[in-house]
């Protein structure tokens, strides 16, 4: 088992459309289970794209291992598996067949080793039931979940998500929540989610982005800390309200003059 050890330093990226989608990102993310949280448009998936490989920064570096992202694509992809926001399939394909295709593209020559990791990736998310029937017959959150097994093929030591629970019923959710927990003890897992409830369950370390830039990065309890520091209760709601409608008339009063 090859540990991974993510060296990110100053990474920015820019698009042609002139919108910095991250802004000087600097930090470093080992074995274990590291959570994205952010609102929309806050950059997750673009630090998540740089990560798989998909696109390159503007500015920056990654490493893995020492190996630098760019330069070292076709290692670095060895060792990894991405399950994108949006995911793809052939619908006339059954599931099995679908990872098995999958599993090829992977560089898995044996046939055996394919039927081997296809079986065992959708027992895992809960699919060996509808292992042969078509994709077209699976529903938003079962092909979330197929999307899910074919990130696990090739037995990754990286593994890059966005969103992965994203459409999936509770008891589902929390059957990939174990998976991710479990998979999280031996190998680097990044991922990110708007589920608050999927970091407290899963991540030993998480990050929050904000347009772009790095606002957070340490374990759930320090956040949680400091969101409790941060907080206070208004016991007396009549004297708030009567607060708030107050400084609002003052807010008109300057508007209007």
């Amino acid at each position: 088992m090859v540990l991974i050890m993510i060296e990110i330093n100053n990474l920015s990226k820019r698009y042609n459309n002139n919108c910095m989608a991250l802004d000087n990102i600097t930090c470093r993310i080992g074995t274990g289970v590291f959570g994205l949280l952010g609102e929309n448009g806050a950059g997750k998936s673009t630090l998540l794209k740089i990560l798989a490989t998909m696109i390159e920064p503007t500015g920056g570096k990654v490493t893995v291992n020492g190996l630098d992202l760019c330069a070292e694509k076709t290692v670095i992809r060895k060792q990894l598996g991405y399950l994108p926001q949006e995911f793809g399939f052939y619908a006339r394909l059954t599931g099995f067949e679908m990872l098995e295709y999958f599993a090829v593209l992977k560089g898995i020559t044996s046939k055996q080793a394919r039927k081997t990791q296809v079986n065992e990736a959708m027992e895992l998310v809960n699919l060996a039931e509808v292992r042969n029937k078509r994709i077209s017959t699976y529903s938003f959150g079962m092909k979330q979940r197929l999307g899910f097994a074919q990130a696990l093929l090739g037995k990754p030591q990286l593994l890059i998500m966005d969103e992965p629970t994203v459409g999936l019923d509770p008891v589902e959710r929390n059957n990939i929540r174990n998976v991710i927990s479990e998979l999280g003890r031996k190998i680097t897992i990044v991922y990110s989610t708007h589920i608050l409830a999927d970091i407290k369950a899963c991540c030993s370390e998480l990050a929050i982005l904000r347009q772009g830039s790095l606002v957070f990065k340490g374990k759930p309890d320090e956040l949680a800390k400091l969101v409790t520091e941060m907080s206070w209760q208004i016991k007396d709601t009549a004297r708030a309200k009567d607060g708030y409608m107050s400084l609002m008339g003052s807010a008109r009063q300057e508007e209007d003059e």
